[in-house]
C-alpha cells in the first residue's frame, strides 16, 4: 500500500476531490491523509466519508512552532509553511515507511506506480518544473516543483523534512528573497545537501502548464500518451498540475498565465474541467448547506474582480475560456 498526503481548504474542496477520485480511478490500493484547513473543508469530507482517506483535523496537526508563525504569514504562506510539516506528521503519527506529498490541483491519468519504481532504494524523490524555453525566467522560483514528494521514514529521509520543516517556519513567504521563496526554493540545492535524493525522470509525473508546449498528446483506448515534440519519445501521463485554475462562473474559466493548445485543452483539460463541475453538481445535491462553489463561481464577486483587474494590471491579457470552447 502507498500512503499519501494532501492539504487544502474549502476554496480548493472540488479539487482535491477531483485529485482523490483520479487516483482511485487509476490505482486503489492507498491511503490518503487529507489536512483540512477550515471547518467548512473539514465538516463537507466528513459527511462524505470517502473511502481510503483519513481526516486529520488542524486541532491535532497544529503544534506550538505553527501555531506561533500562523498569524506572520498570508493564507497561502501558511499552507507553503505547512507541507513539509504534513509529511513529518504522516511518517511519525502513523508509523509509516514512506508517505508521498500530493498537490490538491494534480490530476492522475494512469497509475504512479511507475514514479515509485523509478526512485528505487533512494530515500527522497523531486521533480524538476522542466520548464518550456518561454518560461524558463519563472526558474527563479525554484527549479523543483513541490507538487508530488515522496520521502521514506528513514535517516535520510526524516533529515531533509526536518530541515525543510525548520527552514519553512523560519522564512516562507510569496517573495523572492536572499535566494528564497516560499517553500520551493528551498530544494534547489537538495541532490547536494542531502543524501539519497532522486530526481525523477519520467516525463509522465509533473506535464504542467508551464511545460506542457514541450509535448503533443493523444488518447489510446483509456490511456494518454504525450510525445516530446523535439525527440518524438513518447511516455505515458501519469498526472497532470492543473495550476492556477481559476473559477469565474459556472461557464467561464481562468487557466491562468500559461499558453494551453487546442490539443491539451481537448485532451487534458476536458476531462478534468468536466469532472470538477460533476463533483460540484454532485456535492450540491448531496450537501445541502455547501455552499463552496456558488462562492467562487460567481465572476462579478469582489473577490473575483479584483482578481481580474490585477491579471489585467500585471500581465494585460486574461485567459479566460467559456467552458463551450473546451467541453
Amino acid at each position: 500500500m502507498k500512503h499519501f498526503c494532501t492539504l487544502f481548504d474549502s476554496g480548493y474542496l472540488t479539487r482535491g476531490l477531483a485529485m482523490y477520485e483520479s487516483l482511485y480511478s487509476v490505482y486503489k490500493d492507498f491511503r490518503l491523509y487529507i489536512f483540512p484547513f477550515d471547518e467548512e473543508c473539514k465538516l463537507t469530507l466528513v459527511k462524505m466519508d470517502l473511502p481510503n482517506v483519513q481526516i486529520v483535523s488542524l486541532l491535532v496537526f497544529e503544534d506550538d512552532e505553527l501555531l506561533r508563525i500562523k498569524k506572520t504569514r498570508s493564507r497561502a504562506e501558511y499552507y507553503w509553511t505547512c507541507t513539509p510539516s504534513t509529511i513529518l506528521y504522516c511518517l511519525k503519527k502513523y508509523q509509516l515507511s514512506e508517505c508521498t506529498y500530493i498537490d490538491a490541483d494534480l490530476y492522475f491519468f494512469s497509475s504512479p506506480l511507475v514514479l515509485f519504481e523509478e526512485l528505487g532504494e533512494k530515500s527522497i524523490s523531486i521533480i524538476e518544473h522542466r520548464f518550456t524555453r518561454k518560461y524558463r525566467h519563472l526558474i527563479k522560483s525554484g527549479k523543483y516543483c513541490v507538487q508530488f514528494m515522496t520521502f521514506r521514514n528513514n535517516k535520510d529521509g526524516i533529515k531533509a523534512l526536518e530541515w525543510w520543516r525548520s527552514s519553512c517556519i523560519e522564512w516562507c513567504y510569496a517573495r523572492h528573497e536572499k535566494g528564497r521563496f516560499g517553500d520551493q526554493k528551498y530544494l534547489d540545492d537538495w541532490t547536494e545537501r542531502f543524501n539519497g535524493v532522486h530526481e525523477l525522470q519520467n516525463l509522465g509525473g509533473g506535464v504542467a502548464p508551464w511545460n506542457v508546449q514541450q509535448y503533443s498528446f493523444r488518447k489510446e483506448g483509456q490511456c494518454t500518451i504525450g510525445k516530446v515534440r523535439e525527440t518524438q519519445s513518447e511516455f505515458d501521463v501519469v498526472f497532470y498540475h492543473f495550476h492556477r485554475i481559476v473559477f469565474y462562473s459556472k461557464t467561464a474559466v481562468d487557466l491562468g498565465n500559461y499558453f494551453i493548445d487546442p490539443q491539451a485543452l481537448s485532451i487534458l483539460y476536458r476531462p478534468y474541467l468536466n469532472h470538477i463541475r460533476e463533483i460540484s453538481e454532485r456535492i450540491s445535491r448531496q450537501i445541502s448547506d455547501f455552499e463552496i462553489r456558488k462562492k467562487e463561481w460567481n465572476m462579478f464577486s469582489l473577490k473575483n474582480i479584483v482578481r481580474i483587474i490585477i491579471r489585467l494590471l500585471t500581465i494585460r491579457k486574461l485567459n479566460i475560456y467559456h467552458f463551450k470552447k473546451i467541453l
